[in-house]
């Protein structure tokens, strides 16, 4: 079955930083990734490279960082009071996930002074050219609950336990 909009598909990747430094293995942990095409689960530009292969494909995928997670902007580099955080002991390059305007956003720690933090919001990989080996493993027709979630069901949730909230 090809890739295209409204179906699911199961895929394993290795992600690679322009130096050749692998970020993120799905075979490695043994967990693959599932995603619904069209429903902005993933990079666009990854979303984009994927659509029309089929199961079996094999594809090599380099995303510059605007089709990524975009550039670095140095404003969202930025102090904070110490207050601010949770813990009592905070250390450069410790990350935290808070709430963002646009959904959850990574806060990485710079620099800790007395009463004052210094934080990084860029999106740790923004600014990087990434590279993606990926292989399709199963692309499949998306349920209707799964459509009306915009997201692949776990595999212990029956689809008709799913309150479908999209029209037919």
């Amino acid at each position: 079955m090809m890739i295209a909009p409204q179906r699911v598909v199961t895929l394993h990747y290795v992600l690679s930083d322009d130096q050749g430094r692998v970020l993120d293995d799905s075979r490695s942990r043994a967990q693959p990734l599932e995603y619904l095409h069209g429903h902005d689960n993933i990079l666009a530009g990854l979303e984009n490279a994927l659509d029309g292969h089929e199961t079996g494909a094999s594809l090599d995928v380099t995303l510059a960082p605007a089709d990524a997670y975009g550039e670095r902007d140095e404003a969202l580099v930025r102090e904070v009071g110490r207050d601010a955080f949770p813990v009592e002991e905070l250390a450069p390059g410790m990350r935290f996930q808070t709430p963002g305007d646009d959904g959850p956003e990574i806060v990485t720690v710079l620099d800790v002074a007395d009463d004052r933090v210094r934080i990084d919001t860029n999106h740790p990989l923004a600014g990087q050219v990434l590279h993606y080996r990926l292989e399709v493993l199963e692309v499949r027709e998306a349920n209707r609950a799964e459509l009306a979630k915009g997201h692949p069901l776990p595999p212990d949730v029956d689809p008709a336990q799913v309150e479908d909230r999209k029209a037919p």
